[in-house]
């Protein structure tokens, strides 16, 4: 099993972002997409998610493989703590949800509606989502935000144990997550060619 993208193309509103990107992950790797803001980063996770068409390249992975989290949490602003991770258990058709609750430290807040947790609670819970898809592949866009150093640690905890039970992760983020066995691929080389500006294309409107 792995994660293989090969030539991959990619556009935000039409227009072309990414070309040419190559990378293969195996059980037990990360990789870390970096690159300036609007680069395509995010629309590269998205396109390999499954959540938008490429325009061009080949991805490769078994069905039922991969795991989404984007900058939205994912959950049910009215049900708990536990009746969030519950639903997405059955969603997933996983059983047991608390190795989510506990490796996330959310097991004080079990019977808290996620609409009165704060920001990097609704994160937390948000990044335990993945822990009961049972998916081998993690795709996370900038999945440390809102969160405190403390959580930021417990998160690279919970993503170094996913690559150690044979998972895989491709992560987009700025923060040092303290996994230096993830590798790292700069997308800047892979920004599309715009289009020739006899053609009328302004690119005041990127």
């Amino acid at each position: 099993m792995s994660l293989k993208v090969t030539d991959l193309a990619c556009a935000r509103g039409g227009l072309p972002l990414l070309e040419g990107v190559s990378f293969a992950l195996v059980p037990g790797q990360a990789l870390v997409l970096r690159g300036p803001n609007g680069c395509g980063k995010t629309t590269a996770l998205r396109t390999i998610a499954g959540l938008q068409p490429a325009m061009a390249g080949q991805i490769d992975s078994p069905p039922d493989t991969i795991a989404y989290a984007g900058h939205a949490d994912g959950l049910k602003a009215t049900l708990s703590v536990t009746e969030n991770l519950t639903f997405w258990a059955a969603i997933y058709g996983t059983n047991g949800i608390d190795h989510a609750l506990d490796r996330m430290n959310l097991r004080q807040l079990a019977d808290r509606a996620a609409q009165n947790l704060s920001a990097g609670q609704k994160r937390r819970l948000g990044l335990a989502r993945l822990m009961v898809t049972g998916r081998p592949v993690w795709v996370l866009d900038e999945p440390t935000v809102s969160l405190d150093a403390a959580s930021v640690a417990l998160f690279a905890d919970v993503v170094r144990a996913h690559l150690a039970a044979g998972g895989m992760a491709l992560m987009a983020t700025h923060i040092e997550l303290g996994l230096p066995e993830a590798r790292v691929l700069d997308l800047g080389p892979y920004k599309a060619r715009l289009p020739d500006p006899s053609s009328g294309f302004d690119e005041a409107f990127l």
